[in-house]
């Protein structure tokens, strides 16, 4: 067993959005990877595609996760099948956060092409 303590989670960040590594390979789980997300208001990430399914849990705030999904609050959750676009905006006024868990070894692609494995998900 591995414990992953809040106030020692790596923590990564870009414009407007903090990511908290949790569940990931680095730090005891071969198969999954979970992290938290805190973004803020107005915020809108970069668009792009990952090759696995993975699964956004609302804990405060209201997002869209997808270009036309729907909108999100407290408690709702939503599967994103691979391939599919991602697009997560901040539609509040207020920090959103979400917990986020997709199988570990996952790739995403950017809108230009580049492929990427985040750090927080190693």
């Amino acid at each position: 067993m591995q414990v992953i303590r809040a106030a020692e989670a790596p923590k990564f960040q870009l414009p407007g959005v903090e990511f908290t590594g949790l569940a990931a390979p680095s730090r005891g789980s071969a198969g999954l990877c979970t992290w938290k997300l805190a973004v803020d208001p107005g915020t809108g990430g970069a668009p792009h595609t990952l090759d696995r399914d993975e699964v956004f849990m609302v804990l405060s705030g209201t997002v869209q996760i997808t270009p036309d999904g729907d909108k999100l609050g407290p408690g709702d959750a939503v599967v994103i099948a691979a391939g599919e676009p991602i697009r997560l905006t901040n539609l509040g006024e207020d920090t959103a956060e979400l917990y986020v868990a997709i199988t570990a070894g996952f790739t995403g692609t950017m809108a230009d092409g580049t492929t990427i494995q985040p750090p927080w998900a190693q």
